[in-house]
């Protein structure tokens, strides 16, 4: 049996926070506004898997209102999904997503994050990055969204 599960997530730029994308982070580039390490790349990765093995999704299993998840590293909640999804007899096919931002470049960094995201879910990941030509407010460069795919195999 075949499962696939859709995830995306958007955070706005902030000062004063460090960026992180795919477990990777992007020195002297502007942090995301969030309650974890705000890595919306890894936050869609999760809701995907969780959406395609009917487990709930990002904000149920580590909530905003919970002080334990504040600047939390999401590759290790990342992890604990792997860990939950593995449990209940699922395994990870694959994995894709699109980074969608004006900046930074994702190109420099999208081995090492392919590698990082690789290493966590045990899985081939693809990973691009795209520009929303100027259009709306991640074009407009006030955030980064994340769209993500992931098959899972009972």
């Amino acid at each position: 049996m075949f499962r696939v599960g859709f995830g995306y997530d958007s955070h706005r730029f902030e000062d004063g926070r460090r960026l992180v994308l795919g477990g990777v982070e992007f020195p002297g580039e502007r942090g995301l506004k969030g309650h974890s390490d705000a890595d919306v790349l890894v936050h869609a990765i999760i809701d995907a898997l969780l959406g395609a093995a009917d487990l709930g999704d990002i904000g149920s299993h580590f909530p905003d209102t919970d002080p334990r998840f504040a600047g939390a590293d999401s590759c290790a909640l990342l992890e604990a999904v792997v860990c939950e999804i593995k449990t209940a007899g699922w395994k990870i096919g694959n994995v894709d997503a699109t980074v969608i931002c004006e900046h930074p470049k994702i190109g420099p960094k999208k081995a090492e994050i392919k590698s990082r995201l690789e290493t966590a879910l045990g899985c081939k990941v693809s990973v691009k990055g795209k520009t929303n030509e100027k259009m709306d407010d991640v074009g407009a460069g006030i955030g980064i969204e994340v769209h993500a795919v992931a098959l899972l195999e009972k």
